[in-house]
């Protein structure tokens, strides 16, 4: 087995964990999210001073839960991109320090190849090929796993991604900030057929996504409705927007699995399994119909915890399995000014 100590400092999550092969010893989370509600979203300039007050308790953390040492490690890892600059040079130099301290080599790792290796950790890892559909705050595509050490991107969103546009809802609606959780609290009471908002790219033989469309239509439905309506119709405005959301996943995503469209074949034809990544992918609407669209079309599906569709360290461990690292830690691939 290869014992990894993993950090992933990219956006407001400071995280670090130790993995050992696909088994997970270790895995610390702290988040930011109250530290950003007051200002609807991310702040850059405060997400990187939370890492720098957070990184070593959260990675001392991460050893002493894992009962190891630097010492014992066999490499270390760390996200490299993408993200918030600021984010990332806080994890960036720390790994950094630590591998050069500890005479370690250190892995830089792409932070969407993290959400398509969380789904090889235990329980029951996954193995290539399949078809991982990748929705989060800043990231919406799906992409074809035929090797663990890289996937090919598929189809992606062209404008807003899934999860930002959750957040940019839930901010229209009143509900705070993260939009995502907060959306999917107030949808239980909703009619998500109330409203009729549009379903973008659909006929599109591409496998792209569209979300600024819906997020516009939000809009007006609240600007129509007026302040005290759109109040009282707030949990079926949240749950009409969360349904297309995941209605227009599902309809890229049922398209991939059989291989493309009748205009757009894709090459290799159909794919055998299903994974899911990224934070949108722990809403439980968007599980429940993928898991429906598999028994449909005979797919295996598997779904991890939702702590690792989140931003979290596990899940760059374990694509530091499969990287190439470098025994010299001051180099990971970026340029002059990092």
């Amino acid at each position: 087995m290869t014992l990894i100590l993993a950090l992933e400092t990219s956006c407001d999550d400071t995280c670090a964990a130790v993995v050992d092969g696909a088994a997970i010893r270790s895995n610390v989370i702290s988040s930011q999210a109250a530290a950003h509600a007051r200002y609807g979203g991310i702040v850059p300039e405060v997400a990187s001073r939370h890492h720098l007050e957070l990184v070593n308790p959260v990675v001392d953390a991460a050893l002493a839960g894992a009962e190891v040492e630097l010492g014992d490690l066999d490499s270390l890892a760390v996200t490299r991109e993408p993200g918030l600059i600021g984010a990332l040079l806080v994890g960036v130099s720390t790994a950094k320090g630590l591998a050069a301290a500890a005479g370690k080599p250190l892995a830089g790792v792409d932070h969407l190849h993290g959400h398509v290796a969380a789904n090889f950790l235990e329980p029951g890892p996954i193995e290539p090929p399949f078809l991982c559909l990748i929705a989060s705050g800043g990231h919406t595509l799906l992409a074809g796993v035929r090797d663990a050490r890289r996937y090919e991107v598929l189809g992606q969103t062209l404008d807003d991604a899934a999860g930002e546009a959750l957040d940019k809802a839930a901010r229209m609606l009143g509900l705070g900030y993260p939009g995502g959780p907060a959306i999917e609290r107030e949808a239980e009471s909703g009619d998500p057929r109330a409203f009729d908002l549009p379903l973008a790219m659909t006929n599109d033989p591409r496998l792209d996504f569209s979300f600024s469309g819906l997020k516009t239509s939000l809009l007006y439905a609240v600007r129509e409705l007026g302040p005290e309506r759109a109040a009282e119709r707030r949990a079926d405005l949240a749950a009409s927007f969360q349904a297309a959301v995941v209605d227009q996943l599902l309809v890229k995503l049922r398209r991939a699995a059989r291989g493309g469209s009748k205009r757009r074949r894709l090459p290799g034809g159909g794919w055998r399994s299903v994974a899911l990544g990224g934070g949108v992918a722990a809403n439980g609407l968007l599980r429940e119909r993928v898991a429906e669209l598999c028994e449909r079309e005979g797919l295996e599906l598997k779904l991890v915890a939702r702590e690792l569709c989140t931003d979290n360290a596990a899940m760059i461990a374990s694509a530091a399995r499969f990287c190439e690292p470098t025994p010299y830690p001051g180099y990971l691939g970026w340029d002059a000014r990092s």
